[in-house]
């Protein structure tokens, strides 16, 4: 039998022992079927389809968790498209039919994951509390009177109720923090860029971020390695710079009483307070920092020229189907009308004065650690007040991705009464996205909350991030380990995790070699070659992970070091020169990855 929440370990060990994607499907159609929560999809996946799609991975990849995500079922919020399914973004009038998956969506099924349905969020992601939906509103695992948190509602009620193992979210405002905090989940939300938005639905489309719900921060930190990667055809798409944080006696940015607001709830207050005390016991230095710079950043979201994006990703639609939105919702949008060229201009010169002075408080702290909500409130309580009570969700999270966040929110107990949920988010600068997790997790684990509805379920062990560890081996990949690519699990399942994108001097040649599986290059030095180098991955391996690593590496491909375009040398991949005689070259890619997208040879 399969435990009520679905996390990856649980489901990898069960494929491990002889189940198989169908029978967890099976499950997944059953609990799907029982849900009390009619509001949870728009769009379920037909129980055929999903009996089909196991039934295809199994034959594409016939070995137990041979893939990264193998036999995974997840959820997606319905303005992220699946092919084979609408996307409505919650609004029927406007309900189309994809032609292809949006890139998150191509790269986890290629990793063996399994869309189980589109799920309900606010109407075109506008709102942080899940009722501004004709398709309903979810609610809250621990009490359907409240809200679940929005906009990404549906997708979080999903995993904190069992059905699926994550689900993916969208987050400008905190869409991927607040229903994770209602329903005792993880919520990563990458830095702006690090993953794609191509077949998004946008909302603001230079701040929007695809994000995760997950039952522990392990397992939302492996989806998300999946999900990530430049991908040209998305403007505000980035290449990582990973950036990193100290290993220990983190300095942890806390609210100083001059800018705590938890508008009248004790409990949450509470709650935040016994999160700085666990941080504390874990070795942080606790440092109050002033959160004036932040907040007036998070009031241009919804106050300033940004919500000019919102009626930019609509304009067309508004003005032929008005009377189709959420009063609401069109309330919001149609208040854009105010803002001209000017405001526009204003605005951003009043977010990057703001900026400047956040970087005051950054000199004081690595990271900073925030109620996700101050506060929440039931259906009705929300619907009678709805933008003025959706705007206290957002008071600790709306600056996130207006000023290049990454963050990661996480479980932080119960009410006194042991009722209702509350969490606190850790935030860090762009591309801390790694460096936060293991601290994220660590604080998870000491709040001993459970697993979304699971209040007692244990966190599992393999899904602890453990931290960096100074005596991690370096190594260079230059293909299939890449990361997007078919084999970078061989790299990520041991613990690994990528150091920086890199380029090779310019006396290295790359060659397609014949007849591997998965196809692979082979990188060969040639001292009288001069080129302009080609992409590599520098990795960092568990000295054992390392060992075991190498020696399963097929000839002809080996180690050796690599030169790289700064200096540096680096243990890593080369392949013999007589390999690749007679190959095809194909330096003038510039790298394996250009010449897979080139000719889709993986």
């Amino acid at each position: 039998m399969l435990p009520t929440i679905l996390d990856l370990t649980s489901l990898r060990a069960a494929y491990e022992a002889g189940k198989s994607p169908v029978d967890v499907i099976e499950t997944v159609i059953l609990r799907r079927a029982a849900s009390e929560d009619p509001a949870i999809f728009i769009t379920p996946t037909p129980d055929d389809t999903l009996r089909a799609e196991a039934r295809s991975l199994m034959e594409r990849a016939p070995e137990p968790n041979s893939l990264p995500l193998w036999g995974i079922p997840f959820a997606v919020k319905d303005n992220i498209d699946v092919a084979g399914l609408p996307t409505t973004a919650a609004c029927p009038a406007f309900a189309y039919n994809p032609e292809k998956d949006a890139t998150v969506i191509a790269r986890l099924r290629a990793a063996g994951a399994i869309v189980i349905g589109k799920t309900n969020l606010d109407q075109f992601a506008t709102g942080l509390n899940g009722t501004r939906s004709p398709y309903g509103a979810p609610r809250s695992v621990f009490d359907k009177n409240y809200v679940s948190g929005g906009s990404s509602s549906g997708s979080a009620v999903a995993v904190a109720s069992g059905l699926a193992s994550f689900a993916l979210g969208t987050d400008t405002a905190g869409s991927g923090r607040v229903p994770a905090a209602f329903n005792n989940l993880v919520g990563i939300k990458p830095t702006p860029g690090l993953v794609p938005n191509v077949g998004v639905v946008p909302a603001c489309r230079s701040v929007d971020v695809v994000t995760v719900f997950a039952s522990t921060v392990g397992d939302g930190v492996a989806v998300r390695k999946v999900m990530e990667g430049y991908d040209g055809a998305d403007p505000f798409s980035r290449r990582a710079a990973p950036s990193s944080l100290p290993a220990s006696g983190l300095r942890i940015g806390v609210l100083d009483e001059a800018e705590r607001e938890f508008f009248g709830n004790s409990h949450v207050e509470a709650l935040y307070d016994a999160a700085i005390k666990r941080a504390r016991a874990l070795g942080a230095t606790i440092v109050p920092f002033d959160y004036a710079p932040f907040r007036q950043a998070a009031e241009l979201l919804y106050n300033g020229p940004w919500v000019a994006e919102r009626l930019a990703a609509v304009k067309a639609f508004l003005a032929t189907n008005n009377g189709d939105f959420d009063p609401t919702v069109r309330t919001i949008i149609e208040g854009a009308k105010a803002y001209d060229a000017v405001d526009a201009f204003e605005g951003r010169y009043r977010l990057e004065a703001l900026r400047q002075k956040t970087k005051t408080e950054w000199e004081k702290v690595d990271l900073l650690m925030l109620p996700t909500s101050p506060t929440t409130y039931t259906v009705e309580e929300m619907k009678a007040d709805p933008i003025v009570k959706n705007g206290h969700f957002g008071r600790y999270t709306n600056f996130a991705n207006l000023l290049d966040c990454a963050a990661i929110a996480v479980p932080a107990g119960f009410d006194a009464n042991g009722h209702l949920p509350a969490g606190v988010t850790f935030v860090g600068p762009a591309f801390t996205d790694d460096a936060l997790a293991p601290f994220a997790d660590a604080m998870h684990r000491a709040a001993d909350t459970g697993m979304g509805k699971d209040r007692k379920a244990a966190l599992p062990e393999a899904s602890r991030v453990a931290p960096p560890s100074d005596d991690f081996v370096p190594i260079v990949v230059v293909g299939a380990h890449l990361t997007d690519m078919p084999l970078n699990h061989e790299l990520t399942r041991p613990g690994g995790y990528r150091l920086r994108r890199a380029r090779t001097d310019g006396s290295y040649r790359l060659f397609a070699l014949h007849g591997t599986i998965p196809p692979k290059p082979g990188l060969v030095r040639d001292p009288g070659f001069t080129g302009y180098g080609v992409e590599v991955e520098v990795w960092a391996l568990p000295p054992a992970a390392f060992a075991g690593f190498v020696q399963n590496i097929p000839a002809p491909l080996g180690v050796g070091k690599i030169t790289l375009d700064d200096g540096s040398c680096v243990t890593g991949f080369l392949c013999e020169a007589h390999a690749v005689t007679g190959g095809r070259e194909i330096t003038e890619f510039g790298s394996w990855r250009n010449y897979v997208r080139g000719t889709g040879s993986a």
